[in-house]
């Protein structure tokens, strides 16, 4: 049997090859995933409890079903890193919330129990901003991850799902699970230059995923590649009869050829208007990338919106105050609890907002999501920028600000998005392109990003990590 000093290097089809034909074994590939976080991760910070002696324990299962013709599926033997406010019956689940650090578990998520089923391994628990409410990746209470793009000054990772994206962008492991209300995938994946998907409301079971807002709370993939994101999205998907919201959506069996290219596909550019406010940086890899996509076929055009970016991020926050206020008031409420103030500041402001003023963000979301299901009568997406800027250096950060500028739209609006690597500003830090497309077209937006990969290299990119490895 073959290995390689660097199978954390390898796609994950190469993985998966490798396995079905056992020119490796999934102990040699969870060791290295192992090897890497033991090597990396005191830096790093990207996991909360890594499961070592039970990812090789499945490891040897999995090695051993093959062996005996029993293989679950091309993703059997396959590492996978979750976000710590997903469910895994026995364990310890903090939400990043430090006060919960011996809180155990009494289910298993449905998309825990889905992986599972097809012999995936989980590697372990990543760490996140506490409740989930915040896009900045940082954490008080339990420490932030270490954004790895840049060894020498620490810099925001994005938030909430940052042990998630700083473990994919990091080779720690292959794809990471993470949960998105405002951004929670997407921010990461733009300052971690990573590629993640944000997916409609309802595509993935939220059963056993701790909530924050249960109205906006989505699942999805965090990956290297557009391909990856498809390979995990459809292993995740599909009806839970514990979880009523996707329950009237039929499963998706595949991405619909996601290799189909983009000749022909007409795309929305943001207004001018938006451009106010971004880094040169971030718009000369958005406007390079809108070229891109325009020499690969694309229709580019310019389209009045009906809602303001900033007006929806605003609406989008109420309804994620009201709601994480309403799950977390207990918490919050009580001051002798150590909670991370900048969190509890955002949860305590559900507080203030009446019932009128929740009731009226959830009809003006309605009426903004009729409005703009009509816009996608003559564009297949509306491209954006993902963040305003690269990742900004940790003091320098204002806590009372928000990114999520553009990427609360998606969720207001119950649209799909993929967050996809554009570019680089003059410090070698990514920026990122978001690829919105209409509620529940998660074939469209994975096509439009494999594409776009598919034609630039922007996703190869990875960050320097060898002084760390020599250490």
């Amino acid at each position: 049997m073959e290995t390689s000093a660097d199978l954390t290097a390898w796609s994950i089809a190469q993985q998966s090859e490798a396995l079905s034909s056992r020119k490796i074994s999934a102990v040699d590939l969870v060791d290295a995933y192992l090897a890497r976080i033991a090597a990396l991760d005191d830096t790093l910070h990207a996991y909360s409890e890594v499961y070592a002696e039970d990812a090789r324990l499945a490891a040897q299962a999995a090695d051993l079903a093959r062996r005996a013709g029993y293989p679950l599926g091309p993703l059997h033997g396959i590492p996978v890193a979750v976000k710590d406010l997903i469910e895994i019956e026995g364990r310890i689940t903090t939400a990043g919330c430090a006060a919960w650090g011996q809180r155990r578990s009494a289910v298993t998520a449905t998309l825990i129990q889905r992986l599972l089923a097809q012999g995936m391994i989980i590697l372990g628990k990543t760490h996140m901003v506490e409740f989930a409410y915040g896009g900045w990746g940082t954490n008080t209470g339990m420490g932030a991850p270490w954004n790895p793009w840049d060894l020498d000054r620490a810099r925001i990772p994005g938030g909430s799902s940052s042990g998630s994206g700083v473990a994919v962008a990091a080779g720690l492991a292959p794809w990471a699970i993470g949960t998105d209300t405002g951004g929670s995938v997407r921010l990461p994946a733009s300052w971690c230059g990573i590629t993640s998907l944000k997916t409609s409301a309802g595509r993935i079971s939220n059963y056993g995923v701790l909530p924050l807002a249960q109205t906006l709370d989505t699942p999805g993939p965090m990956t290297a590649t557009a391909q990856d994101a498809a390979l995990l999205y459809l292993a995740m998907q599909g009806p839970d009869p514990l979880d009523a919201r996707t329950l009237g959506l039929p499963p998706e069996r595949s991405t619909a050829g996601p290799h189909k290219g983009v000749a022909g596909l007409r795309f929305a550019r943001m207004p001018d208007s938006e451009r106010a406010g971004l880094a040169q940086s971030v718009l000369d890899a958005y406007d390079r990338a809108l070229d891109e996509l325009a020499d690969m076929g694309a229709d580019i055009v310019s389209l009045p919106l009906p809602v303001d970016f900033s007006e929806v991020a605003t609406l989008n926050g109420r309804i994620m105050s009201a709601e994480s206020y309403a799950v977390l008031h207990d918490m919050v409420d009580d001051p002798d609890q150590p909670l991370d103030e900048a969190v509890r500041a955002r949860v305590l402001a559900g507080r203030e907002i009446s019932s009128c003023g929740y009731l009226q963000a959830l009809a003006q979301r309605k009426a903004s999501i009729e409005a703009f299901d009509r816009i996608f009568d003559s564009v297949d997406a509306l491209l954006t920028p993902t963040t305003a800027t690269t990742a900004i250096a940790l003091d320098q950060l204002d806590q009372d600000s928000s990114p999520s500028r553009f990427t609360r739209f998606g969720n207001f609006l119950n649209l799909c998005a993929m967050a996809l690597p554009n570019g680089h500003d003059e410090l070698g830090l990514p920026t990122s392109l978001q690829v919105l497309c209409r509620q529940y077209d998660e074939a469209m937006a994975l096509r439009i990003g494999c594409a776009y990969q598919d034609g630039t290299q922007w996703h190869e990119r990875r960050p320097d990590l060898n002084a760390l490895l020599k250490a």
